[in-house]
């Protein structure tokens, strides 16, 4: 049988924080040719060079100059300059939001933006981020770009609607000068579950990891803890267990009400948010359904749509739990990620877009 040509790249991308490269694994998945990626965290390096064939850059985005940019880009396909700014700023969880700088992050991101002037761009962050400082900065964002000749379309999406087997809700933003960009399309209308991502993985024992997979490893969990985990129910919470095993922070009236942590997950629906330290029994209802210990890192990858070999470090070496998980549970889900990139493909296919110099 005769080989068949790859097919051309639909479009080149440079992911800005781009962390270990989820979000231009995504948009790989779609038919895009990743060009670049730019992230402070220079340990991210591995991850997102591996398994995105392209170049990582240890840079901070708001110094970062257009001309950067505009050196990865050919000229000879659709440009995407794609993005999720720090989310944390804008978290939910986070209380006192004006003291962190990484705020001004979504607008140092629309103005280089504009200055690179590509044909696509696509963010993504935490829906938060609509009613932060009574939605002005995201006002701004997206006046921004339309004041540059941007079509500018937002959604906030169900992540389990895009094969991610977790309850997670996203804001993503595609902006286009060609056309309005089109919703999001889904692509299951029936949710993945914790049991189709994880149900298959050999068992571990808390503190212990797989031998032919060091990502597969779960963190330990104390006497008490694992009196814990053994008294818990799929689905249940704390209140399950003998009123002695109670954190004394339950047992007080001002606790009752925080019922969402030492938890297990349920098999047969999607997974909660995997937060950066979901990891941690104690965290969230991160507990394995059924062994008595927390999810391991390689099955939060899982339901955070990463592919089962996703490399996350170089071979040998063994992973931080606290730096992996902070890389996982920051990652645009893969899935979603696909999903965005169908939306600028789509895009692309309705519209004509010739050669243009790069400048």
């Amino acid at each position: 049988m005769e080989d068949r040509p790859e097919p051309e790249p639909l479009g080149e991308v440079v992911d800005l924080f781009c962390g270990v490269g989820s979000l231009s694994h995504g948009l790989m998945r779609a038919g895009f040719d990743i060009r670049a990626g730019y992230d402070t965290d220079r340990r991210c390096k591995h991850a997102f060079e591996t398994n995105n064939e392209a170049t990582f850059h240890t840079r901070d985005v708001a110094l970062l100059q257009p001309e950067e940019i505009l050196a990865h880009f050919s000229g000879e396909r659709p440009s995407v300059l794609a993005g999720c700014a720090p989310c944390q700023p804008f978290s939910t969880y986070k209380q006192r939001y004006d003291e962190d700088p990484r705020w001004d992050l979504v607008d140092s991101f629309a103005r280089l933006a504009v200055k690179v002037s590509p044909d696509f761009i696509t963010m993504e962050n935490v829906p938060a981020l609509l009613k932060y400082k009574a939605g002005a900065v995201f006002s701004n964002f997206s006046q921004t770009l339309q004041n540059a000749g941007y079509h500018v379309s937002w959604q906030v999406a169900k992540c389990e609607l895009f094969g991610v087997p977790q309850k997670r809700r996203r804001l993503v933003v595609v902006a286009s000068k060609a056309a309005n960009p089109p919703q999001l399309s889904p692509t299951h209308q029936t949710p993945l579950t914790v049991k189709d991502a994880i149900a298959n993985l050999p068992p571990v024992s808390a503190g212990t990891r797989a031998e032919n997979d060091p990502l597969h490893i779960s963190a330990s969990l104390s006497e008490t803890n694992l009196r814990r985990i053994r008294a818990s129910k799929p689905g249940g919470t704390w209140r399950d267990w003998p009123y002695e095993l109670r954190a004394k922070c339950h047992q007080r009236s001002s606790g009752k009400t925080y019922s969402g942590v030492y938890a297990r997950m349920v098999w047969d629906a999607p997974s909660p948010t995997m937060t950066t330290q979901c990891y941690g029994y104690g965290n969230g209802r991160f507990g394995h359904p059924e062994q008595d210990r927390a999810i391991t890192l390689r099955e939060a990858a899982l339901l955070q749509s990463f592919p089962p070999h996703y490399s996350f470090l170089p071979d040998g070496e063994i992973p931080n739990m606290s730096e992996v998980g902070r890389w996982i549970g920051n990652a645009v889900p893969v899935g979603l990620a696909q999903a965005i990139g169908r939306c600028i493909g789509s895009v692309i296919e309705e519209n004509e877009f010739g050669s243009r110099e790069i400048t």
